[in-house]
């Protein structure tokens, strides 16, 4: 018997070191990732002062523009007189100049150019410079139609073909592609069409053989990624066209991609020397603003229609949502407060889709509400606003649904309402995503963020140097200057821990509300740990510390998949072993206000709207009294709210 006590006594010696030891390794791998982060800096900032910022890591090639900036080119003229005479243009925009050269030139080429940029110029103008036709492969049919109904404004013959292709149809497109005197220029087909199609894929390298297929683009290249923010399985088979039409030069374009995951969609498509020209992601006529989401869907409904009512008054505009019963559900309300609306999503008929999407091209209905389905590549120069109704998968998704405000290059404003349960909502939607969590929580640190210039954040994720300086305060974070202070929180998140050990003791999980619950000393008498005394914290303030705890790895998600949802619960995570050791901290910043945080348990007295939180009295004073929702005969009134609720 004492020879297993003295074993025991060892064993927990053994547990002890253990636990010490995994103390320590996290302590490492935190410096591991700053000198990381530090290093990355470094070299953005040593390439810059050398001037090669041509955009990214020395791993991938790229052009010097200026070799391809020049119009000495044999095709140069009729390049020239088709800008002017088929798209009523006068000047290229940057970039556009030196990838249609490269791409006449019979050269592969990667193009990143932000959302909004003119890349479709990119590929539509050589196609009619050149004999034969050019192949287009796009993720979506709303984004072919779209293009499709400008080609057809500009008298430029092209078609596609999607599942909803008539035989008759099918057949008149396959007799173009082998007609060596045909008049088609562009073809536009989705990956599946590749991946499935044998017919289809006979019928490509028949041209290939006439001399009939001239050039391949690849819309939304980013899509070959299984690491990439909207992959999709048929997009990775695409490389066999490399292969089987090996001279058949090819264009990929993308506004969203890192340099990590261009490496490997360079491998996929099987254009490992591939030119590169890369743009600036700076959309400067753009206003990019967080803004805290209202506790009930009714007051975010009517804070989105006062600012329509009032700014975008008679104004195109978008509106984000997660959900085909949230699209559905925010048109009504909206339509029921008298703004023009309609509704887009992916279970809806394709000639519904097709008339709304038409309709608001053509300014029959103002706002379109629509799942990401109204998807990539949307067109239309005059969009006002894009409003996000809920939080963003990833930052990829964000910069390209934002950016289809302000085509025009006029001032557009982009406006996230950011609410805490939209977090575990998309956690739900995200899970069998390779990075999805990984790229939902980027964007959730986006949001949290109330100093750094947004689109120095933005510039950062995609490999970019940006000074902030240049933002103009066209950005929630430039033009504000919330006061706020680096807050000890080690306290609050032992508390937590403590909350969810207990739950875990008694089988029991938590959600993040639960978990707030018994944090404020509600819900079931079991839960409450009589160490922990409910925090002197706002709703939102415990709202963005459990977020930051989330962050930087002291929690964890756990979801758990029913027969009917996806719940997201609430756990330890191992790097919270660190609280054991007495000289930790863990702090966050957080708006300043009186009194300290959990200096008591008395409530808190709700703070006071800071005046750049008022658009009334900020430099960016658009609104008054017409900001007012003012309903249709048929609407209810609605109150004056603030446009930034705490």
């Amino acid at each position: 018997m004492a020879d297993v006590s003295d074993l025991e006594e060892q064993l927990a010696l053994v547990d002890s070191e253990m636990d010490a030891l995994e103390v320590q390794m996290q302590e490492l791998l935190e410096r591991q990732q700053q000198l990381q982060e530090k290093k990355r800096q470094l070299n953005k900032k040593i390439e810059k002062l050398s001037g090669n910022n041509e955009g990214g890591s020395s791993g991938i090639p790229r052009v010097s523009a200026e070799d391809w900036n020049k119009k000495g080119f044999s095709w140069s003229p009729k390049v020239d007189e088709v800008l002017k005479s088929v798209f009523n243009l006068q000047n290229f925009r940057s970039l556009q100049l030196q990838a249609i050269n490269v791409t006449m030139a019979g050269k592969d080429i990667f193009l990143i150019m932000p959302t909004g940029g003119g890349k479709s110029l990119c590929y539509e103008l050589p196609a009619v410079c050149s004999t034969g036709f050019t192949l287009v492969i796009c993720p979506l049919i709303s984004l072919m139609e779209d293009q499709l109904m400008v080609l057809e404004q500009l008298g430029i013959p092209s078609a596609m073909l999607n599942s909803n292709s008539t035989k008759e149809h099918v057949k008149w497109v396959h007799d173009e592609m082998l007609n060596k005197s045909s008049k088609l220029k562009l073809l536009y087909v989705t990956p599946e069409k590749i991946a499935k199609s044998k017919v289809f894929m006979s019928k490509l390298e028949k041209a290939y053989h006439a001399g009939c297929l001239t050039r391949i683009a690849v819309d939304e290249v980013h899509c070959c990624s299984q690491w990439g923010h909207d992959f999709r399985p048929d997009y990775k088979s695409l490389g066999i066209l490399k292969r089987q039409f090996p001279n058949t030069p090819l264009i990929g374009l993308t506004a969203t991609a890192t340099n990590s995951i261009l490496e490997d969609v360079k491998k996929i498509l099987c254009v490992p020397k591939c030119l590169m020209l890369t743009a600036s992601f700076n959309r400067p006529n753009l206003f990019y603003e967080i803004r805290q989401k209202p506790s009930n869907f009714e007051a975010c409904v009517e804070d989105m229609v006062r600012i329509i009512n009032g700014r975008y008054k008679g104004k195109s505009g978008i509106i984000y949502c997660l959900s085909q019963k949230d699209t559905e559900q925010l048109t009504i309300s909206l339509q029921n407060l008298g703004i023009s609306a309609g509704c887009y999503h992916a279970n809806m008929e394709a000639t519904a889709k097709s008339k709304v999407h038409k309709d608001w091209t053509l300014n029959k209905i103002k706002v379109v509400v629509a799942t990401v389905a109204f998807g990539m590549g949307i067109d239309k120069a005059d969009v006002r606003f894009v409003l996000h109704q809920t939080l963003s998968k990833s930052m990829e998704n964000y910069y390209q649904e934002s950016g289809r405000a302000g085509r025009d290059d006029l001032k557009a404003d982009c406006i996230l309402y950011y609410g805490f349960m939209d977090i575990f909502r998309q956690s739900t939607m995200v899970v069998m995503e390779n990075v999805g969590q990984q790229k939902l929580y980027e964007m959730v640190a986006y949001c949290q963020d109330l100093k750094r210039c947004r689109r120095a954040q933005i510039a950062q994720y995609f490999d970019e140097v940006w000074d902030s300086t240049k933002c103009n305060k066209m950005c929630d974070n430039c033009n504000n200057d919330i006061s706020d202070e680096k807050v000890d929180v080690t306290s609050f998140c032992a508390d937590l821990i403590k909350i969810l050990k207990q739950a875990e003791q008694l089988s029991e999980k938590l959600t993040p509300l639960k978990l707030i619950e018994a944090w404020n000393g509600k819900g079931p008498s079991k839960l409450r740990v009589a160490s922990v005394r409910p925090p002197n914290l706002s709703r939102n303030e415990m709202e963005e510390l459990i977020v930051h705890l989330l962050l930087e790895q002291y929690l964890k998600e756990d979801l758990s998949f029913t027969a009917f949802a996806t719940i997201s619960y609430l756990k330890v995570a191992p790097k919270a072993n660190l609280l054991s050791n007495t000289k930790h901290v863990i702090s966050m910043r957080m708006k300043v206000r009186n009194n300290k945080l959990g200096s008591s348990t008395e409530e808190v007295p709700e703070k006071v709207k800071s005046a750049q939180q008022n658009e009334t009295g900020s430099k960016r004073k658009q609104t008054s009294t017409a900001d007012k929702v003012t309903p249709s005969k048929k609407s209810k009134a609605v109150k004056d709210i603030p446009l930034i609720l705490d």
